[in-house]
């Protein structure tokens, strides 16, 4: 079976979907829409598919799925009618901004029995894969305290914090999901502290830069997460998983893996500098995925429930950092 994709959206991430499902065996892409037409043009020319409108690829018999790489605001609509098109739809996070609207999305989902995946593409690397992976085989034994570091190199532009919904629901919210998908059991609790440390301007736009946060699960499983919006030091992606029995981790990744030892000392390569190349294993993988279980009839995983509860957690973490105390989850 090849899964024929409409891909809506040429930016910097849609590129890398584009790049994705190309080098997939399985699948064919067939045709993009961006509102820019150059920028559909040009994934167009690299990758010998056609420059369609949404409303052409939505009505399209030769279009299986399709890939949602639009501005956030467009997502649900977006996923309400290709889903009512009978086309499979993997979506890049977040389903929207407001977690209401995500709700009404996904009845919409489910009244059409539509199949939604929601691109939260760490689940997928094969590092973090790994110690999933270590943990379902209870090599560590019961999971206690699940430890997430993830900085960016540098903050984004002013203009994108102002519509990025803020740093939890933009960044953390990526680790949300990570601390879900380890923890193997639903946070019930949040507590978070959050500063502008890097940049006075995310903090006149009304977002912070730095945050911490605790999640605790009702057995009292714990989830540790520190985010930044620098590292001068590289992307930083670190996790460690500590159980009853041992304990297991996902260091940093760097483009090459070597180690110089002279009479200075030792010293290694720098770490990736950006998601793209850090992440590239993890956007094929997952797409990967998409592919695979439609091709078996599975579910689809993230799922759009996914989506709404790392939202869901988000927005509790606000809450948590604006009232200042411990905030109960859902």
């Amino acid at each position: 079976m090849t899964v024929r994709f409409g891909l809506l959206g040429a930016g910097r991430i849609g590129k890398v979907h584009a790049k994705a499902v190309s080098g997939n065996p399985d699948a064919t892409l067939v045709a993009v829409a961006d509102a820019f037409p150059s920028a559909a043009e040009a994934i167009a020319a690299q990758y010998g598919c056609a420059v369609r409108t949404i409303e052409q690829i939505e009505a399209a018999g030769d279009i299986d799925a399709v890939v949602i790489c639009t501005p956030t605001d467009t997502h649900a609509d977006l996923i309400e009618r290709f889903c009512r098109a009978g086309k499979a739809v993997f979506c890049e996070k977040p389903v929207d901004l407001d977690v209401e609207r995500v709700r009404t999305c996904m009845k919409v989902v489910k009244e059409t029995n539509g199949k939604l995946m929601v691109g939260f593409n760490r689940r997928f690397d094969p590092h973090f894969m790994a110690v999933r992976a270590a943990i379902d085989a209870g090599k560590i034994g019961d999971v206690e305290m699940v430890t997430i570091t993830s900085r960016d190199p540098g903050a984004p532009p002013v203009d994108y914090i102002k519509r990025s919904g803020g740093i939890f629901r933009d960044m953390t919210i990526h680790d949300f999901d990570m601390a879900r998908f380890l923890l193997g059991e639903e946070p019930v609790t949040v507590t978070a502290t959050a500063a502008v440390l890097v940049d006075e301007a995310i903090g006149k736009a009304g977002d912070y830069d730095s945050v911490s946060v605790i999640l605790q699960t009702a057995s009292g499983r714990q989830a540790i997460i520190s985010n930044s919006r620098r590292a001068t030091y590289g992307y930083d992606q670190r996790i460690e998983v500590h159980g009853s029995k041992g304990m297991v981790s996902a260091e940093n990744q760097r483009p090459v893996s070597i180690e110089v030892a002279t009479g200075d000392g030792y010293t290694r390569p720098p770490l990736h500098d950006f998601f793209m190349t850090r992440y590239t294993e993890a956007y094929a993988n997952e797409i990967a995925g998409f592919i695979g279980s439609l091709e078996k009839g599975a579910p689809l995983a993230p799922s759009g429930a996914d989506g709404l509860a790392a939202l869901v957690i988000a927005d509790a973490a606000l809450k948590s950092v604006k009232e200042k105390r411990q905030v109960s989850i859902g």
